[in-house]
């Protein structure tokens, strides 16, 4: 009889401390997440990861969803290609993740797209603009903007409200963001009557750009437009300057890092670049994101974390809506979004899987972002 007591107490123990949390474990709703905590652009990764993972803890502290808590599983693919297709496969095929949060950028979105679209996984990217991303299938969605909406966007403002009739186009032809961007925005800026007067390129991660910017300084331009990232265009606006180059650049959503006010300093004064929301806003929604993102990573949120944010928000919605976790009901779900309240603005998905939203327009002043207006669709 004690050896059975002693066995059954040992069979107790053993469920405690290995089966109940294994069942627990199978009960939560698994997402996946893939950014660049790393590398180049870890500032933009580790925003992304930042606003997704607050966005979950607020979810799961409310209960999470259909009965069972969220499991993000933050996979960092360093700016990688290989890494970012090798994540996404692990979080489809081992991990049994039920969608994607994925990734920033639209180069490798597109690298991670075709895969999540052939598992029938829904991918939701929060940041990817190029509108190539959803084109991949029915089952890729974004929570951003699209490039075209974007290029038009700075191609109006600097036309209309800064009256400038001539502009420079410095692209980065390694980045489908970047050459996307280049493209509408001269689309929209000829089109209302401006003139390119000169459009040079550079390759992502170059550190000497003078020689176009020599090039470009003789065209003479009133406006520069370079749409990269901010890890690129820091050491850009400082060459420029030190060339005597002093009309406004402006940019896209690639510019909103802290990192490009450091690295340019003074040399960003009097620029301007494109962007989903401002922390600036009096919208309460805005002000509460604000204020609780400040309170758990001491920083002011930037349009990265904010719209990781409300992708994964996103995601729940459409979870809860179609009653289930599986991907052809999820997807639906997320289709038939309409009227959503994010930080970034409301949202409604159009037929393509992009959502119809405002941008706003980003002064660099005084060494700080300024909200300078919003552009509705």
């Amino acid at each position: 009889m004690k050896r059975f007591i002693k066995l059954l107490v040992i069979a107790l123990f053993v469920v405690v401390l290995f089966v109940l949390p294994l069942q627990a474990q199978a009960r939560t709703i698994k997402i996946g997440a893939i950014f660049p905590i790393t590398g180049p652009l870890a500032t933009f990764g580790t925003s992304c990861a930042n606003g997704a993972k607050m966005a979950i803890e607020e979810i799961n502290a409310r209960g999470g969803v259909l009965g069972r808590k969220i499991e993000l599983i933050i996979e960092d693919d360093q700016y990688k290609a290989e890494e970012a297709a090798n994540a996404a496969k692990k979080l489809i095929e081992r991990d049994k993740v039920v969608a994607l949060i994925a990734e920033l950028t639209s180069s490798l979105t597109l690298v991670v797209a075709p895969i999540a679209q052939q598992s029938k996984i829904v991918m939701l990217t929060p940041t990817a603009t190029n509108p190539k991303v959803t084109q991949v299938g029915d089952y890729i969605f974004r929570a951003c903007f699209v490039d075209d909406f974007q290029g038009d966007v700075m191609a109006n403002f600097v036309y209309k409200t800064l009256k400038l009739k001539t502009a420079a186009i410095f692209t980065a032809v390694t980045s489908d963001y970047s050459k996307g961007l280049a493209q509408f925005f001269k689309q929209k800026y000829t089109a209302l009557g401006g003139k390119i007067v000169a459009e040079e390129s550079y390759s992502e991660g170059d550190t000497d750009f003078r020689a176009q910017l020599t090039k470009i300084k003789a065209a003479k331009p009133e406006f520069v437009y370079v749409p990269g990232y901010y890890s690129d265009v820091g050491p850009i606006l400082l060459q420029a300057r030190e060339l005597g180059i002093t009309v406004p650049f402006g940019g896209g959503d690639g510019w909103d890092s802290p990192v490009l006010l450091q690295t340019a300093g003074k040399a960003a004064e009097g620029c301007f670049f494109s962007n989903h929301y401002s922390p600036e806003s009096k919208d309460l929604v805005v002000q509460t994101f604000v204020k609780n993102y400040q309170k758990k990573y001491n920083a002011i949120p930037d349009a990265l974390a904010a719209l990781a944010y409300d992708a994964a928000k996103l995601l729940v919605d459409a979870i809860k809506r179609a009653g289930s976790t599986e991907s052809a009901k999820i997807r639906d779900a997320l289709a038939a979004t309409k009227g959503f309240r994010g930080v970034t603005g409301v949202i409604t998905f159009d037929a393509n899987r992009n959502p119809i939203k405002s941008a706003v327009i980003i002064e660099i002043k005084g060494g700080k972002q300024v909200y300078r207006a919003t552009v509705k669709p």
